[in-house]
């Protein structure tokens, strides 16, 4: 039997432009705990790693270690506790598809293409994500943070579902929108499509790609090419 191919997808600033949703979460649990809040915009420079780095990175503008600087271990938790509940209760209020997005799923499915999602946000809320927006069914793996001992960058989170869906590491590639998922497709040795305005702060030209999209729309003429 022909190996299928398969396409992994990051999810957040990916599939799902969740910035506004995040930033409300984000801004409850600032206003509780006594830290400024943030807008829709510098939200999308902080996601990526999770949420408790995407407090602590919002905190002190630094890296995912820096969250490791609250001596209080049980009030971390609390913030981190406090934002996966609010946005878990509020994950769809102002998400909307990236344009192009359901289409591509569309004829993605019709190619008989084994697809997957491979994301930072945790198992549960994607998977609550993927279902309330309307695409979970096009999805045959949803391998969240917490899926796994590790997560991306590191390459075993890309590999590992590529494996369980019995595919190939040859026949796959990845489409994401920032480093955290250029930078494991890179280690993992599969191409990228990287999306343009992703959840980042750095520029496409300081990120790996292999191809650069504003959208889903037309996406599947570069697919095409590895079919």
């Amino acid at each position: 039997m022909k190996q299928k191919f398969t396409i992994l997808f990051d999810l957040d600033g990916t599939l799902v432009d969740t910035a506004p949703d995040l930033m409300r979460a984000h801004n409850h649990v600032m206003k509780q705990f006594g830290y400024p809040t943030k807008s829709t915009d510098e939200i999308r420079n902080l996601v990526g790693q999770g949420a408790g780095a995407m407090l602590g990175r919002s905190i002190w503008g630094q890296a995912k270690k820096e969250f490791g600087k609250i001596e209080d271990e049980k009030i971390k938790n609390q913030m981190v506790k406090e934002f996966v509940d609010f946005y878990g209760k509020n994950i769809v209020k102002e998400s909307t598809l990236i344009r192009g997005v359901k289409e591509f799923l569309v004829w993605t499915k019709n190619k008989n293409i084994s697809m997957a999602v491979c994301t930072n946000k945790q198992e549960h809320l994607s998977i609550d994500l993927l279902k309330k927006i309307g695409i979970y069914n096009f999805f045959e793996y949803v391998a969240g943070h917490n899926t796994f001992d590790y997560c991306k960058p590191d390459p075993r989170h890309l590999t590992s579902v590529i494996e369980i869906l019995d595919g190939d590491i040859k026949k796959s590639l990845m489409i994401g929108d920032s480093e955290t998922d250029a930078n494991a497709a890179k280690a993992a040795g599969i191409p990228i499509i990287l999306l343009e305005d992703g959840y980042t702060e750095k520029n496409t030209t300081e990120i790996y790609h292999n191809h650069l999209v504003k959208d889903f729309v037309g996406i599947e003429k570069i697919v095409s090419k590895y079919l």
